[in-house]
């Protein structure tokens, strides 16, 4: 009998977070400073909050100046490690458990459908799972941790546009039901159709939709007459206000304010999203943009979270432009849950 697999939601204590520093300046415009500065906020936030950070460091520079602006933080281990860039949200393993057992699950890889084909992406999971001491169960298919969220009770939030793409694994709807029933003991799938505009991932959830906890969802709405992804924020919400969970429960639906448009600095509109946030032992991290709508964002999941403290951290060079970033605090992170 093969026994169950289940994934611990976010909001559950953590032993850590992993997370990796920017390290190849061909994958950044040849600019490191710029998302090194997001990522160092980033970790010096969870820390402050009492979490144990692992941070991955690939080479020789890559360590020495990530212990030049990190070394002295209690809580922050740097660790070397080879990866192609630091989307460990989808190259590193999903942590669940086993027969009450940790297990890191590990799936295929095709480099987002293709894009972006590097170097080590295909093996950092593993190193992930070494370092952790964490027994691996792999599957063959291609799989993106960004691209499903977790409610701890077997409901996962996805998107057709990701999930049934011909660029991943060329299911249907019901091969993909089946897969993620076997690899992360899925109950009830709620599918969205896709995500947001200019995405480089092909619409992940992680940036449309989170579960905060069993039975409540949050997604945004349009920050103003010119969001670009007005009319796909409203779908995302009605969807959600349709579907129902793993135990039979109708979705709370909670929207906050999304960034808006939002242009980089080639002038190109991005997927900006403050559904990006990482949620940590005492503290959620939220990314911001520098937009009109961010303090009203930033307080209304502090309402979502009475019982951590919500601080925005700014992710623009995460973000970056051209074929650079894309992503931003949940993309680049993975918790690993409390035994």
């Amino acid at each position: 009998m093969t026994t169950a697999i289940t994934i611990p939601p976010e909001w559950a204590p953590q032993t850590a977070i992993w997370t990796a520093w920017p390290a190849d300046p061909d994958e950044w415009n040849s600019d490191l400073g710029t998302p090194r500065r997001d990522v160092a906020a980033l970790v010096r936030a969870l820390a402050a909050a009492g979490n144990r950070v692992r941070l991955l460091v690939n080479g020789d520079e890559a360590e020495t100046t990530a212990r030049a602006a990190l070394g002295g933080t209690a809580g922050v281990e740097v660790t070397p490690a080879r990866y192609g860039d630091i989307w460990l949200r989808d190259t590193g393993p999903i942590f669940a458990r086993a027969g009450g057992s940790p297990i890191a699950l590990r799936f295929a890889t095709n480099s987002w459908g293709g894009k972006f084909d590097l170097p080590d992406d295909a093996t950092v999971g593993d190193d992930v799972a070494r370092l952790s001491r964490t027994a691996i169960q792999r599957f063959p298919f291609v799989l993106e941790g960004g691209a499903v969220d977790h409610d701890g009770e077997g409901t996962v939030l996805t998107t057709r546009q990701t999930l049934l793409n011909p660029n991943r694994n060329g299911w249907t709807q019901a091969e993909a039901e089946k897969a993620l029933a076997t690899a992360l003991g899925a109950k009830k799938i709620i599918w969205i159709d896709e995500g947001l505009d200019g995405d480089h991932t092909d619409g992940h959830i992680d940036n449309i939709a989170r579960f905060v906890a069993p039975g409540q969802v949050v997604c945004q709405s349009a920050a103003g007459p010119d969001d670009p992804n007005a009319a796909t924020l409203d779908a995302i919400a009605a969807t959600l206000a349709r579907a129902t969970d793993a135990a039979g429960r109708r979705l709370e639906v909670i929207r906050i304010p999304g960034a808006g448009r939002y242009l980089n600095a080639r002038g190109e509109t991005s997927p900006a999203s403050h559904m990006n946030f990482i949620i940590a032992n005492n503290v959620v991290v939220v990314p911001v943009y520098g937009t009109a709508t961010e303090r009203a964002a930033l307080d209304a999941l502090a309402k979502v979270f009475p019982g951590r403290k919500v601080v925005g951290v700014s992710s623009k060079g995460l973000l970056g432009c051209g074929d650079a970033g894309g992503g931003s605090f949940h993309c680049i992170t993975q918790q690993e849950p409390a035994a």
